[in-house]
């Protein structure tokens, strides 16, 4: 459903990734850990399409992003950090702009409008100003948009930065209830969410991958994952 094979971007002599390399099944909710400047955002704007490679290949279910960008959006749904909302408008108007951008009509339209307003609990807030939002209902808005065209891949960045404990609550119950129908890759700086929510783990440090594997082995010495993280992302930074 996601693949990256040798995936590379360099800006001048600048590396922000360098040959990164895996695949993710369907199904699958996968964490995707680094520090901050890790190469993080720039690798899953290479598997959206949003930039080209300067090496490898990034797929969408089978569709090269960088020569079939349009049939591999039409699989995939991406959050970025900042998501793109128009703040005078309402959920309700966005939602419509975004259906209609898409090419979303009829009855089809007005269900995966429904769909998603439910899912992302949004009826309460649906014709106030986004603008009047807390940040956690301007995520789930952000979340909506995403899933409104019923994509079989998300590809969610920090989809928790910047929230409280209670809105972290309640993105996380919304991406449990949308992970048990679709492949999911997340970028997540808080590692509670990875337990809650994640069975594997790709871990990018310095741009380059450390680590791919289950969340259990992640913590291969029993010290926790905090120390895990810390540990091999110090020990990729010693080596360069």
């Amino acid at each position: 459903m996601i693949e990256a094979s040798g995936l590379s971007k360099f800006y001048g002599a600048f590396t922000a990734c360098r040959d990164i390399n895996f695949k993710i099944r369907r199904g699958e909710v996968v964490a995707f850990l680094g520090p901050n400047g890790a190469g993080k955002s720039t690798t899953m704007k290479l598997l959206t399409g949003y930039l080209s490679p300067s090496e490898g290949v990034a797929k969408i279910c089978g569709h090269d992003m960088a020569k079939d960008r349009i049939a591999g959006s039409m699989k995939l749904g991406y959050l970025p950090e900042n998501g793109p909302l128009y703040p005078d408008m309402t959920p309700h108007s966005l939602l419509e702009f975004f259906a209609d951008a898409r090419g979303l009509m009829g009855d089809y339209k007005q269900k995966r409008m429904s769909h998603v307003i439910d899912v992302c609990v949004l009826s309460s807030v649906i014709h106030k100003p986004i603008s009047k939002l807390s940040k956690g209902f301007r995520q789930r808005v952000g979340m909506a948009q995403a899933l409104l065209h019923e994509p079989d891949v998300l590809i969610l960045d920090e989809p928790t930065a910047g929230l409280d404990p209670n809105q972290i609550a309640e993105v996380r119950r919304t991406l449990q209830a949308i992970g048990q129908e679709k492949t999911i890759l997340l970028s997540t700086h808080i590692l509670q969410e990875v337990t809650a929510m994640c069975s594997r783990v790709i871990m990018i440090s310095e741009g380059r991958m450390v680590y791919d594997g289950s969340v259990e082995g992640l913590d291969d010495t029993g010290d926790g994952l905090d120390a895990a993280f810390q540990r091999r992302t110090k020990a990729m930074a010693g080596s360069r």
